[in-house]
């Protein structure tokens, strides 16, 4: 009772305070209105309208997607524009998960005739957001004596998320004799940095070695078993060598270990007889061996792809194998390969399907590539173009196709990071003279230095 007493006696001496407070001080206004202000922007950036296609989640429909504090905060039908900082307008286009290539070289620098810092390899702000593509794959252009300098000058500052496969030669990707050197494929400094950097190395890569033996092979393996991560393979030079890839896959190989260039044709991909998947590759399959297309320069052709295609033999990643000299060729972009499925007959839910979801497994990145609520906001928005288009090999071949697709906004974390045509901008006559663009926690389109999120 005394207690209650107390208590009642307290808010009775309260109440008039309060009510000459709320009279003297617009106090409860002012909160009334902060309140409402943040429940009009309970999002910071709302794609509203388009049809969202999430194949990991078995999602196809017309949905608007909302992003706060760069992760999905919801997808549903018909969310108001006004509980958004910013909402655009997709209608018509295709919101999908932000592309995941994990097959590029972007270790650039000022080395000649080298992936590893070098000239071949790509800066991957200039190339990976006009593609929609969020997340790329270094395909091992560094080694554990370089990744350092590759993390601190790249990585660590691109908008676009960069991952890496760790080469096992110690020096990298380059030229002539420095694949070659088995001397520099040491098995503890690359365990040691790729446990160093663990989720930022996703993998052990292996690449065109030309030696009779398997001594790079056995190596990556060993590492890759050791830290239980995928290696990649390369198997540049392997027909001359006289190694095969039932070889590769039955004694080098484990389930989740990813066999790069699949419609390259020139490493025993294809039965000469039936022109049909090879008999190593079918048994790699069966084993759990990984495919993945990394087109490149020189490592797709139709006359490889079209029949294994019709074998059944599709890509468990579509990936392009982006280098200076395979960007200007046949090869061109993430979208461009896509283009070439969907003209192969592949429907447009299993290309991207295969474009998102499952090579962000493949590198063991399972948060990446799908649009749950609390995921990573990485968001792609595509146009699906309708006209007359041509998609080519790199020995010249071509495919005629009445559709392609093409990057209208690329979002990373929440950011927008590529705008094609001004869906984030308003008319300009009606910017205030102080514009400088649009709001940090959405618009990164401008900002330069460490990608979003860091």
């Amino acid at each position: 009772m005394a207690v209650v007493a107390v208590a009642m006696t307290m808010r009775e001496r309260r109440a008039p305070f309060m009510r000459r407070s709320v009279l003297a001080f617009p106090v409860a206004a002012a909160l009334a209105c902060v309140v409402a202000a943040q429940n009009a922007s309970e999002y910071d950036f709302l794609i509203k309208g388009g049809r969202v296609v999430d194949p990991q989640n078995k999602l196809d429909g017309v949905r608007d997607v909302a992003i706060k504090d760069g992760r999905i905060a919801s997808i549903a039908a018909n969310i108001a524009p006004t509980r958004a900082l910013k909402a655009v307008d997709a209608t018509g286009l295709i919101v999908t998960p932000g592309l995941i290539d994990i097959h590029v070289h972007a270790f650039f620098g000022g080395e000649n005739d080298s992936y590893a810092g070098g000239g071949w390899s790509i800066d991957p702000d200039s190339f990976a957001p006009a593609s929609c593509v969020t997340t790329i794959t270094d395909a091992g252009s560094s080694g554990w004596r370089n990744f350092e300098s590759f993390k601190d000058r790249i990585i660590d500052r691109s908008k676009t998320r960069v991952t890496a496969f760790l080469n096992i030669v110690g020096g990298g990707m380059g030229a002539g004799s420095i694949e070659q050197n088995t001397q520099d494929m040491e098995v503890k400094p690359t365990a040691d940095m790729a446990a160093k950097y663990k989720g930022v190395i996703v993998g052990i890569k292996s690449a065109h070695y030309n030696g009779k033996d398997w001594i790079p092979y056995e190596r990556a393996s060993e590492v890759g078993r050791a830290l239980k991560v995928p290696v990649m393979v390369d198997f540049g030079g392997n027909v001359e060598a006289g190694r095969t890839l039932e070889e590769l896959f039955t004694k080098h190989f484990r389930a989740g270990d990813i066999y790069s260039h699949m419609y390259g044709g020139r490493r025993g991909e294809q039965d000469q007889k039936t022109n049909g998947p090879s008999e190593g590759m079918i048994e790699g399959r069966r084993r759990g061996v990984l495919f993945d297309v990394a087109h490149g320069g020189a490592s797709f052709m139709y006359r490889t792809a079209v029949p294994l295609l019709k074998a059944g033999f599709l890509p468990d990643s579509i990936s392009t194998d982006l280098h200076t000299s395979s960007m200007n060729s046949a090869m061109k972009d993430m979208l461009n390969v896509m283009g070439k499925f969907m003209a192969m007959g592949m429907p447009l839910e299993q290309v991207l399907l295969r474009s998102t979801s499952v090579p962000a497994k493949m590198i063991q990145l399972p948060e990446l590539g799908h649009l749950s609520v609390g995921a990573p906001a990485d968001v792609a928005v595509l146009r699906l173009q309708k006209g007359r288009f041509g998609f080519t090999d790199p020995v010249g071949g071509l495919i005629r196709a009445a559709q392609r697709l093409s990057c209208e906004m690329t979002v990373r974390e929440g950011k927008v990071i590529y705008d094609l045509n001004g869906m984030i901008a308003q008319p300009w006559e009606t910017l205030p003279s102080d514009a400088r663009g649009g709001d940090p926690k959405w618009d990164f389109t401008r900002g330069h230095g460490r990608r979003p999120g860091r």
